[in-house]
């Protein structure tokens, strides 16, 4: 079947999880500076989880450009990713307004330890349907940054009860490590 309602479907509710965040961030109380002061951990959050949604729009937008169509796992695969991805929103918040706790914070990194596992599962339905040769296949290969992030977010998780910082820490690396644009797929369509 055609991938076009799929990608228009993510898209929308890419859309949707970043208007969501974005409703979080309230108008400050006062009228000067000092005033945003204690919104911080609130916009920080949210700068991190706009980099995070963008990070997964922009790859799953070259993913879908190596395919060709989708079938019935693919489209459960996709609805997996985007239900982690939909907890983005409510972690986000929880973790700003809680001032970076322990406990929203390593809520925060299960989140995108699952969206990971979701992402890694979408693309291994998608090489399944296309062939161990197709393009999509030549350009993930062996994957090694999304296994990296997996471990980095597992990592994390307990460091987020000892250090909540350490763990951001974490998540900014794994946001870093993914921003660098990745050129595999763009290579292998080309070839």
């Amino acid at each position: 079947m055609s991938k076009g309602r799929l990608e228009a479907f993510s898209d929308g509710v890419l859309a949707i999880i970043i208007t969501i965040m974005v409703l979080e961030l309230h108008v400050p109380a006062g009228d000067g500076l000092s005033a945003l002061r204690p919104l911080a951990p609130v916009f920080l959050s949210y700068v991190l989880s706009f980099a995070y949604v963008g990070i997964y729009w922009n790859n799953h937008h070259h993913m879908l450009q190596a395919t060709r169509q989708v079938d019935g796992r693919a489209l459960w695969a996709n609805l997996h990713l985007l239900f982690w991805l939909s907890l983005v929103p409510f972690t986000t918040a929880w973790m700003g307004q809680s001032d970076f706790a322990a406990a929203p914070t390593a809520t925060y990194g299960l989140v995108l330890l699952m969206a990971s596992i979701a992402y890694y599962a979408l693309s291994r339905s998608l090489i399944a349907l296309h062939g161990g040769d197709s393009p999509l296949a030549t350009a993930i290969g062996g994957d090694s940054k999304g296994r990296l992030s997996v471990g980095l977010y597992a990592v994390a998780l307990p460091v987020a009860f000892v250090g909540a910082w350490a763990a951001m820490a974490v998540y900014v690396l794994v946001a870093i490590i993914w921003v660098v644009p990745d050129r595999r797929i763009a290579r292998a369509l080309a070839a």
